[in-house]
């Protein structure tokens, strides 16, 4: 699979199987992570893995009760630990490090076959409990991985390409 085909067949999953994911997939998916760029290369994303069951169950109880959240084998949590740099544009470099190295860890996940689903309807602070992550510590997004119930295609609902594309201007 290349990855445009990663990107055309990547989809939300909400309905997991009950399989545990093999530690070498995990470590896979996470080196995808890893590699990701980050703003000015401070590489400040962190990831807590949670497969206990108990866990997950009080963490998708933090996630507005959403029950993918715990029917999910491993949540990966994205955590930055930042010093609350603000790019030059604006931006909380944190937010943009995690984020894109939680879509490439999300694009290596459906190369091996698994599904994800990002989460970023959660209480920051009832996870931080949970995990016992420190204050200082930001969550920017949960980021749900197993082997899919559903694993066919699904017809993505996308804005057309002229609508998003500007050329030379507003």
């Amino acid at each position: 699979m290349n990855v445009s085909d990663a990107i055309k067949l990547r989809k939300s999953v909400r309905s997991y199987l009950d399989k545990q994911v093999e530690e070498n997939k995990i470590d896979t998916v996470l080196d995808a992570a890893r590699l990701s760029p980050s703003p000015r290369n401070a590489q400040e994303r962190r990831f807590i893995i949670v497969r206990d069951s108990g866990k997950r169950k009080r963490i998708g109880e933090a996630a507005d009760n959403q029950e993918h959240v715990s029917e999910a084998p491993v949540i990966i949590v994205g955590c930055a630990e930042t010093v609350g740099r603000i790019t030059m544009c604006g931006q909380p470099a944190y937010t943009l490090d995690v984020a894109i190295a939680l879509d490439h860890a999300s694009l290596a996940a459906t190369e091996l076959g698994l599904g994800t689903c990002w989460v970023c309807r959660f209480d920051e602070k009832k996870v931080k409990e949970i995990l016992n992550i420190p204050e200082k510590i930001r969550i920017v997004a949960l980021l749900l991985l197993g082997y899919a119930t559903d694993p066919s295609q699904v017809e993505k609902e996308r804005l057309p390409f002229d609508a998003l594309v500007k050329h030379e201007r507003w």
